[in-house]
């Protein structure tokens, strides 16, 4: 095989009958092959010319490096080609569906991007006085009474970075209430059709964790819950709608439950993308709940920038609420932030989960987002977002097995199985042939109530034509997974790279690079 003179070699020809002959480059005409920038570059070259630096007198006390740093250098035409062409080989919302189930992707409004580009935002410095940054308070103000207006609570605290920072905020606001009461308690019950980070965050935040089972219809056993509850329980962490796409019935008598013997009510809001304008988590009884801003309003998963989970409190809890908060006092606003401030009107506050409230880009597209669709906007983006998931549900549920459909519609998700596919074909093998079709794979083996669990969130703004699309490629798959086509053990082959060994890829990864052995001369 011939070497280039970068190093790197193109990739070996599949075993494929009709497949196209190796080049010598690597490259498939537009779909470009790309090598690692310690085989592009050299370490004992640079893109520009820096003068050596004056000789000072060291300060590290014998912690000096002694060797180079190893870096490639490369020019500026290297360096661009090389993350444009990994770019190319990148699936985003831009380019097409992205079906992943608890994560909702959807399509990233420009309006939103240009607003939250704003000089006034986009260059606010977290330090500027509060006189100069009325604006941005004014905004951050605005979003938390929209929240709070959707999801019927009074309290609410904008600061959390995202969905399990929100989480622990709950979590710390439960144990502050109890602690003020000189009650102490232990324990955190979690159903297993909650979100993964919930008995996460419940551990780290130092509670016991009990789960909770489900019932043969993908929700919460209320028996087996209310069995388990006792005054030894802080609270209970309940995704709703829950990972198997189902909205939680019984929710109020959870909620009663609950309260009953001294506990709260913890929401996971992650996928509140389903319910918004239709149902208020507050008149089921929720004591907290955190929302995902870069999912429910616009910049699904932080695609600008850092996500945002502001945490909204009952009445109950609202006084534990963390610092800083922002209060409108007549015309102007305040950033209430200082404990001697604090004491005076806010005294039971459980502290400060961050420094600064550092998200404004994310406020600025959510307050873009919510004042663009406006209230029957919102509402109508749950109803179609449930729309399309049963849409998707009941055209492929005669080739997939659903295990909850006959439990009703389901909500913003569709969740099939691999149950049914012949021996030996699971639901990798159908993720693999997906990317075949073009598209990102759904996601896999989750929640895990479902054995080889598919797990599909098509949002509201794809259209009928898109859900088509996929549903005639998934389709496809699924029936040549049923067939047992041994072909589609070797998807991908369309992709950059095939198929490769996931467990041994995330038990033994490579992170570090070592030059490659000199070819022999028999190559």
């Amino acid at each position: 095989m011939t070497v280039n003179p970068s190093g790197w070699r193109p990739e070996a020809p599949s075993n494929d009958t009709d497949a196209a002959p190796t080049t010598f480059t690597g490259n498939k005409a537009l779909m470009l092959e790309e090598a690692l920038l310690f085989e592009i570059g050299s370490i004992d070259r640079t893109g520009v010319d820096l003068p050596e630096p004056p000789r000072v007198a060291s300060r590290l006390n014998g912690l000096e490096r002694n060797r180079t740093i190893g870096l490639p250098g490369l020019s500026e035409p290297e360096a661009v080609r090389h993350y444009t062409r990994l770019s190319r080989q990148n699936y985003g919302i831009d380019l097409g569906f992205f079906p992943l189930g608890s994560c909702t992707m959807k399509h990233n409004p420009r309006l939103n991007e240009k607003m939250a580009r704003l000089p006034g935002f986009a260059d606010l410095h977290p330090l500027t006085p509060v006189d100069g940054t009325q604006g941005a308070l004014a905004l951050i103000h605005l979003v938390g009474e929209w929240l709070k207006t959707l999801t019927g609570m009074p309290g609410i605290a904008m600061s959390p970075k995202a969905g399990a920072h929100g989480e622990l905020c709950g979590l710390l606001a439960i144990r502050a209430a109890h602690e003020a009461q000189g009650d102490a308690r232990t324990t955190i019950l979690v159903p297993e059709s909650a979100h993964g980070t919930n008995p996460a965050t419940a551990a780290f935040a130092g509670y016991a964790v009990e789960s909770i089972p489900a019932t043969a219809e993908g929700r919460v056993d209320l028996d087996a819950l209310k069995a388990k509850l006792g005054t030894h329980v802080a609270g209970v962490m309940i995704t709703n709608p829950n990972t198997c796409g189902l909205f939680e019935r019984d929710m109020i008598a959870i909620a009663d439950a609950i309260h009953a013997v001294g506990a709260y009510l913890y929401c996971d809001g992650a996928n509140f993308n389903a319910i918004v304008g239709s149902v208020r988590p507050g008149d089921l009884g929720v004591d907290a709940m955190h929302i995902n801003l870069h999912k429910t309003f616009s910049t699904p998963h932080g695609g600008g920038g850092p996500g945002s989970g502001p945490v909204v409190f009952s009445e109950a809890l609202a006084p534990f609420a963390p610092l800083p908060f922002v209060e409108q006092h007549g015309d102007k606003y305040v950033l209430v932030e200082e404990e001697t401030v604090a004491e005076e009107h806010h005294e039971k506050a459980f502290g400060r989960m961050v420094a600064f409230h550092g998200q404004m880009g994310m406020f600025v597209r959510a307050a873009a987002y919510m004042m663009s669709h406006g209230a029957d906007g919102l509402r109508q983006v749950s109803e179609d977002a449930v729309l399309s998931a049963n849409y998707i549900l009941r055209s492929l549920d005669d080739v997939l097995e659903a295990p909850f459909g006959a439990s009703g519609p389901c909500m913003h998700e569709a969740l099939f199985s691999d149950d049914g596919m012949a021996e030996g074909f699971t639901t990798l093998d159908i993720a693999k042939g997906l990317i075949d079709e073009g598209f990102h794979p759904m996601t896999m083996y989750f929640p895990l109530v479902v054995h080889g669990a598919m797990l599909i969130e098509p949002t509201e703004t794809e259209s009928k034509a898109a859900l088509d699309q996929f549903i005639g490629a998934l389709r496809s798959v699924a029936e040549r997974a049923k067939a047992g086509d041994p072909a589609l053990k070797a998807a991908p082959i369309h992709a950059p790279r095939r198929r490769l060994d996931e467990t041994a890829a995330a038990r033994k990864p490579v992170l570090v690079y070592k030059d490659p052995p000199l070819a022999s001369a028999a190559e």
